[in-house]
C-alpha cells in the first residue's frame, strides 16, 4: 500500500508540472525538454540528453530505494522513516488507560451502634464510566427466558394493587423498594433463617447495582410449596392471580420463581455461601477422576422429611440385593454437634453417580449434586427452581423413575458402567452447567432482570407501608454473631460494579417452548424405553 501511495504521488507530481500553463522559466524548461533533439545544436542536445538521464536515473535510484525498504524487514527503521515521513505523519503512540478503581461501601458499625439506622449517604444511584475498549456484555443463558414465562399470567392485565394485596394470605414479608432504598413489612415468621438471608441476598443486588432498579413492591413466601393454583383463575368469571415470589413452583401452580437463600449460606446446616462453596465443588472434583470413584449411586440426607425418601432408604445394599445404590441417612442434630466434620458437600464427590430426590418439595441440594463431575440421576421431580427449567435429560442428568426408584438406579449405573465414555461426558455437562451458567453474577442478574420485568408490570406507584422499616447492610449485618455473621462477611457485595448484566435473551415463542419441551419429554421417555426392554430380557433369562 505504501509502494502505491508513493508512485500515486510522484505521478501526481510530474502531471501537475506537466499540465500547468506553459509560461515563465518552467515553459521555457518544457518545451526544452519536449522539442525533438534534431532542431537543437548537437552541443545543446547532449547537455539535455545528459540532463534527461540524470534525472530518470535519480527517481529510477529513489524507487529501489524505497523498495529495498519495504521489502527488506531488517533495513533500518530510520532510512523508511527518513523517506516516507512525508507521505504518512508519525502517530502518536496510545497510551493505556489506567484501570478503573474499584468502589468500595464500606460496613460502618460504629456509627449504626449509635444511630440504629442506615447511613443516610448510602449510594442509590451509581453512574459507569463509559469505556469504548469494554466488551459487550454477554448473553444470559437460556433458562432467563423462564422469566418471561413466569410473568405471563399478568402481561395483558398488568398488576393492581388489589392483585398484590391478595398475595399477603401467605407472604412472610412483603418487600418495598422506593429510590434504591429497601423497607421489609414482616407478616410471619420463617423457617429457620429463610427470609432473613433472602432479604441479605436483595440488599446485596442493590450494593451490587444501585440505582438500577426500578421503584417496586413485592410479597415473598418462603415456604416450599406453590400455592397460587392456575385452576383457580381459569374460566370467564375468574379473577386475575396474585403475583406471589417463592423458591420453586410445578406445572400447576403461578407463583413466581426467585433464587433461594442458600445462594448467600445456609447457617443452620453450615452450608457456606455459594461463591466459596462453588470453588470449594470445583476444586473437590479434581481430587479424584471420574474413573476412579466408586461405581454406585450416592445419596446422603435427611430420609424424615417425605415419604418419596423413605422409599428410597429401600434401595440400599443388603445381603439379599445390590440395587447399586449407597444411600445414608443425615443426622443434622449429630452432625451440628460434631461440627459437621462428615457434611462437608466437596468431600462427597467420590462416587460415578449422585442421587437427586426431593425432599417436602423441592430442595436446595440439586445444585450441589449437579456440580460433583458425577452423573445425576434425578429421581422425576415434580418440582422446579429457577434454574433447573435449562436442564436437559441425557445431555445435564440421567431421568430415574419414581414409581419403581430401585430398578431404575440399578439400571442407570448399569447403564453407564458399561458406557463410560458416554457417563462421563454427561457428568461433566452438568458440572460445566453449574460452573458457568450458575456462578454467583448470572444469580445476581436473574434477579436483576425478574424484578426489572416485574416492576414494568406494577400499575401503581410502589409507597413505603406505614409498618414497614428500612433494612441495609448494616441492620443486618452488624447485630449478627456467629456462622450467620460470618457467611453475611463472606457473600457481601463490597460495592458496585463496572460491568452491566447480562443481555436478556428474548421470550419463547409457543413453537419453539413446543418444541423444547418435547425434546425434553422424548428423552425421558428413550431412558425409559431402553430400562423397559432391559429389565424384560432380565426376566426371560431367569
Amino acid at each position: 500500500m505504501r509502494e502505491y501511495n508513493y508512485n500515486y504521488n510522484m505521478h501526481q507530481r510530474f502531471e501537475w508540472c506537466y499540465f500547468l500553463p506553459r509560461s515563465g522559466l518552467y515553459r521555457h524548461f518544457a518545451d526544452m525538454i519536449w522539442r525533438p533533439f534534431t532542431k537543437a545544436p548537437a552541443r545543446s542536445s547532449a547537455f539535455f540528453i545528459f540532463l534527461f538521464f540524470l534525472i530518470a536515473g535519480a527517481f529510477v535510484f529513489t524507487r529501489v530505494l524505497y523498495t529495498t525498504g519495504i521489502a527488506d524487514n531488517s533495513a533500518p527503521k530510520s532510512k523508511l522513516t527518513t523517506i516516507t515521513s512525508h507521505v504518512y505523519p508519525q502517530r502518536i503512540p496510545k497510551i493505556p488507560k489506567k484501570p478503573l478503581e474499584p468502589i468500595a461501601i464500606p460496613l460502618n458499625c460504629t456509627a449504626y451502634s449509635l444511630t440504629r439506622t442506615c447511613p443516610s449517604n448510602y449510594p442509590t444511584t451509581f453512574n459507569t464510566e463509559e469505556d469504548p475498549d469494554r466488551p459487550l456484555p454477554p448473553t444470559c443463558p437460556e433458562y432467563f427466558r423462564w422469566i418471561h414465562e413466569d410473568l405471563r399470567p399478568w402481561a395483558h392485565t398488568g398488576i393492581t394493587r388489589d392483585m398484590l394485596e391478595r398475595a399477603k394470605a401467605t407472604a412472610n414479608f412483603r418487600l418495598v423498594i422506593v429510590k434504591g432504598k429497601a423497607y421489609v413489612e414482616r407478616f410471619h415468621r420463617a423457617f429457620q433463617t429463610r427470609d432473613v438471608f433472602t432479604l441479605w441476598g436483595i440488599l446485596q443486588l442493590l450494593r451490587r447495582y444501585p440505582g438500577k432498579i426500578p421503584d417496586l413492591e413485592l410479597m415473598f413466601d418462603c415456604v416450599d410449596w406453590p400455592v397460587i393454583k392456575t385452576k383457580d383463575y381459569q374460566g370467564p368469571n375468574s379473577t386475575n392471580p396474585p403475583p406471589l415470589f417463592r423458591y420453586c413452583g410445578d406445572d400447576d401452580t403461578l407463583d413466581i420463581v426467585f433464587p433461594d437463600w442458600s445462594f448467600w449460606g445456609w447457617a443452620e446446616v453450615n452450608i457456606k455461601p455459594w461463591k466459596h462453596l462453588l470453588n470449594d465443588l470445583k476444586e473437590g472434583n479434581k481430587r479424584m477422576g471420574w474413573m476412579a470413584r466408586e461405581p454406585y449411586a450416592y445419596w446422603k440426607g435427611n430420609p424424615s422429611v417425605a415419604l418419596i425418601r423413605q422409599e428410597l432408604m429401600k434401595c440400599n445394599v443388603s445381603d439379599n440385593q445390590d440395587w447399586n445404590a449407597r444411600v445414608y441417612a443425615q443426622d443434622w442434630i449429630r452432625e451440628s454437634q460434631e461440627g459437621y466434620k462428615q457434611s462437608d458437600l466437596a468431600s462427597q464427590c467420590n462416587y460415578r453417580y449422585k442421587i437427586y430426590i426431593e425432599g417436602s418439595a423441592w430442595s436446595v441440594s440439586e445444585k450441589y449434586i449437579l456440580a460433583c463431575d458425577s452423573v445425576s440421576l434425578l429421581v422425576k421431580p415434580h418440582y422446579y427452581d429457577f434454574f433447573t427449567r435449562g436442564l436437559m435429560p441425557v445431555h445435564h442428568y440421567w431421568p430415574v423413575r419414581n414409581d419403581d426408584k430401585c430398578k431404575s438406579i440399578k439400571f442407570a449405573v448399569d447403564w453407564g458402567n458399561s458406557h463410560k465414555q458416554k457417563a462421563q461426558g454427561m457428568g461433566k455437562a452438568a458440572s460445566e452447567f453449574i460452573q458457568e451458567d450458575l456462578k454467583m453474577e448470572y444469580v445476581y442478574d436473574y434477579m436483576f432482570h425478574l424484578l426489572n420485568e416485574y416492576a414494568k408490570l406494577l400499575t401503581f406507584k410502589p409507597i413505603r407501608p406505614r409498618k414497614a422499616v428500612e433494612v441495609c447492610a448494616e441492620t443486618m449485618a452488624c447485630p449478627a454473631a456467629g456462622v450467620q455473621k460470618k457467611f453475611f462477611m463472606e457473600s457481601m457485595e463490597n460495592g458496585p460494579t463496572y460491568t452491566s448484566p447480562c443481555t436478556m435473551p428474548h421470550p419463547y415463542d409457543p413453537p419453539s417452548l413446543h418444541a423444547f419441551l418435547q425434546r425434553k419429554e422424548n428423552s425421558i421417555k428413550q431412558v425409559e424405553l431402553w430400562e423397559k426392554n432391559f429389565w424384560e430380557n432380565q426376566n426371560k433369562l431367569i
